[in-house]
């Protein structure tokens, strides 16, 4: 994960802004906005569905090998659609620093909703502060957050910007997601390798084309 700030004031110094924030008595951060996570999936509900799926792909589920698949596939499907609970703390934009911030590389595995197949990439978001600025680690958790439910990538893309914007109050935010879906390379076209590429772009990153335009330059470059 790397995090970039470009052009205009300097960046404040406060630490805060470069990692977790701090104790939750701190009189500088803002309220805090729990995430909280998903319906709690039926484990023993979900253990009977996959005994009966290895049933009917003819396998028995009773043999040695198979025996306590139906708990580890429950489990990990759990931990998949699971998120972790976190606050989002902002802070005040002390030296009213206005240029952009971007965390870039920002890993992530989601959940196909159409096959039950992975697909995982990196994620990049940008904003331009407003009066107040997030500790950087936030922009993962919170694509963790939205990562850890059945998917597709569009709206995880919009789902992820519009939550920034909606709990920061900046003045631009900027969502890019590159991922690989293995319902693409492992059946159908078998495209192994093959990456898709999606955005979402509110307020001045998408209404100032020069604003746009570094943006987007910053999350190609590598």
């Amino acid at each position: 994960m790397t995090a970039v700030l470009s052009h205009a004031h300097a960046p404040s110094s406060d630490p805060a802004h470069q990692s977790d924030p701090p104790a939750l008595d701190d009189p500088t951060a803002a309220a805090l906005h729990l995430v909280t996570g998903q319906p709690a999936v039926d484990l023993p509900a979900a253990r009977r569905a996959v005994r009966d799926l290895l049933t009917a792909l003819g396998q028995d589920p009773l043999s040695q090998h198979l025996r306590d698949t139906p708990r580890r596939v429950a489990s990990a499907f759990a931990e998949l659609l699971t998120p972790v609970p976190y606050a989002f703390t902002t802070f005040p934009n002390d030296e009213a620093y206005d240029g952009l911030v971007l965390v870039r590389d920002i890993g992530f595995t989601s959940l196909c909703e159409h096959h039950l197949l992975p697909f995982s990439g990196v994620a990049h978001i940008g904003y331009l502060p407003d009066q107040r600025i997030v500790g950087l680690s936030k922009f993962a958790r919170t694509v963790d957050t939205f990562a850890r439910r059945l998917q597709v990538q569009e709206r995880l893309t919009q789902q992820i910007a519009g939550w920034v914007h909606d709990q920061l109050g900046p003045r631009g935010v900027g969502v890019v997601l590159e991922a690989e879906h293995q319902c693409m390379s492992l059946r159908g076209a078998r495209a192994n390798g093959s990456r898709t590429v999606t955005s979402a772009l509110l307020g001045a990153l998408r209404d100032d084309p020069r604003t746009r335009e570094e943006f987007l330059a910053l999350t190609r470059h590598r």
